[in-house]
């Protein structure tokens, strides 16, 4: 493995062409972590190239996104840096010099054909690719005369610019995660560096501002290793592969049955987001639902994704972003992709829920009730609430699943659990307890108990038979905390009117 001897500088170059992918935000993250345990820079840039492909909105939710993360860049767009513009369209000019220079030194040449002859190509070749086999063939400066390629550059014909691949040849480069990995050259097309429009393909772009960038980590998906040998061979053929960084290719996040890479449409057919938060497509107006709107917590969301292909080697599972930091070592990550296990995602969402302080989550929380039309008046009240209910929360969308009946009566009562088993002397009970319980002052959780429990004794009734009852009156179903609980936090006042209001629902035909 390649040692770190220069200052650590990473990158995240993401495309703004939509909502952002679990496994783009888990590339954003190893970047983050290794920047950070190195005392190194993490940078954003946005590969913005492919304008057929730009999406208005889409850099700003890239944005958005890592904020809601906590994984802020060092550069990038949004606060710049000394190697600024960090947006590729903004360095145009700076690619063309480059890609003019690999014609010059003959390992790139102009590529005259037009679209109708490329097609013809396909038609004659399902298979066909612009490489080694044909480009002696086509309408090209490698078998047009000097002469004949500078007159139709000065008529302006539209061209591109293609790299010239090395025949018979073997490209090897080391992964920090795959170790030595090799490519047959005869298997590799003649990759565009510049299109028609004069604007650089990912291929050369990438290279281009990777070196003048000083990146020294290319973190990325296994899903450009077919790419990497046209990487390694533009590094060497300009001059800086002493310079070129240390490759580092993260594997796939799958879908949950391992077969094949986890998409959009697996999330949609499955039930779950793969985005890290909703995106509207702004043409078709629809919404892909995300984590954060589903109610998942950012510190939950990026421990998650840590252990998505890698681990500490313990069996640690809770990492604050520090031990994140402290622990997070390449060697660590797996070279097999990682299943993504939707369970285990609520799995990490509910424990940071439960771990997490009250004033954590009230704001968020606070934004769910408003959206009920629930105005909370009294924050003490509604704080204790939520401590009530919190380790009941898989996401902060459930709280109104589990804590509405803390701010509006039932509406509708569970009768199917109720009044198969009940009885004039369960009617009678209630009405008595009542009673009881309006005549004391007290009113805390075991008190309320112990008065419920000996009533039922010298009402020869069973308390195990009233709980359900006595819970359904003041929720409305079978669920919730613990009932006595409930019952202080209604207040008095509130639990007497709820039992008075189910026994008429109770007894009614």
């Amino acid at each position: 493995m390649p040692d770190i001897t220069k200052k650590v500088r990473v990158r995240f170059a993401p495309s703004p062409t939509g909502g952002l992918h679990l496994g783009g935000v888990r590339t954003v993250l190893f970047n983050y972590l290794f920047a950070r345990k190195h005392g190194g820079d993490f940078i954003l840039r946005i590969e913005d190239t492919d304008q057929s492909r730009y999406v208005e909105g889409a850099e700003q939710y890239i944005l958005d996104c890592l904020a809601w993360c906590g994984l802020n860049p060092d550069e990038g767009p949004q606060n710049g840096g000394p190697y600024a513009p960090y947006r590729q369209s903004e360095r145009k000019d700076n690619y063309r010099k480059y890609a003019e220079q690999l014609v010059h030194d003959g390992y790139a040449y102009y590529a005259f054909d037009t679209p109708a002859e490329l097609d013809e190509q396909r038609q004659k070749f399902p298979n066909f690719r612009y490489g080694h086999e044909n480009r002696d063939d086509l309408r090209n400066s490698l078998n047009l005369s000097q002469e004949e390629t500078q007159a139709l550059l000065e008529q302006e014909v539209p061209y591109v610019i293609r790299i010239k691949v090395p025949v018979d040849d073997t490209v090897h480069f080391y992964d920090m995660i795959r170790g030595d990995v090799s490519f047959d050259t005869n298997l590799v097309d003649d990759k565009v560096l510049l299109k028609a429009d004069g604007m650089p393909t990912y291929h050369l772009a990438v290279v281009v501002d990777d070196y003048l960038m000083k990146i020294s980590h290319a973190f990325r998906g296994e899903e450009w290793l077919p790419s990497a040998p046209v990487h390694i061979l533009l590094w060497e053929y300009l001059g800086w592969k002493a310079d070129m960084p240390h490759w580092v290719h993260l594997p796939l996040i799958l879908k949950p049955d391992g077969n094949g890479k986890l998409s959009k449409r697996d999330g949609d057919r499955l039930g779950f987001p793969v985005y890290a938060m909703n995106w509207k497509d702004p043409k078709s107006e629809e919404i892909t639902r995300g984590f954060r709107e589903m109610g998942y917590l950012p510190e939950a969301f990026v421990n998650m994704l840590a252990l998505l292909g890698w681990n500490d080697g313990t069996e640690q599972e809770i990492f604050s972003m520090e031990e994140l930091i402290e622990k997070f070592s390449i060697e660590r990550v797996s070279k097999a992709g990682a299943k993504f296990d939707f369970e285990k995602a609520k799995w990490f969402n509910h424990e940071y829920i439960k771990k997490n302080q009250v004033s954590g989550i009230k704001n968020q929380v606070l934004e769910i009730l408003k959206a009920k039309d629930i105005h909370v008046q009294d924050n003490e009240y509604f704080d204790k609430v939520l401590e009530t209910v919190k380790e009941r929360m898989t996401f902060l969308q459930d709280f109104w699943d589990q804590a509405s009946f803390f701010f509006e009566q039932p509406a509708v009562y569970d009768l199917n659990a109720v009044k198969p088993k009940w009885s004039d002397a369960k009617t009678e009970y209630f009405k008595e307890l009542i009673k009881t319980w309006e005549g004391r002052k007290e009113w805390e959780a075991l008190n309320l108990e112990t008065v419920f429990k000996t009533l039922a004794e010298e009402k020869d009734l069973k308390p195990g038979e009233l709980m359900l009852p006595f819970r359904v009156m003041l929720v409305g179903g079978k669920f919730g905390p613990g009932v006595f609980d409930i019952a202080v936090l209604l207040g008095k006042e509130e639990t007497i009117q709820r039992i008075g209001k189910a026994i008429i629902a109770f007894t009614e035909e």
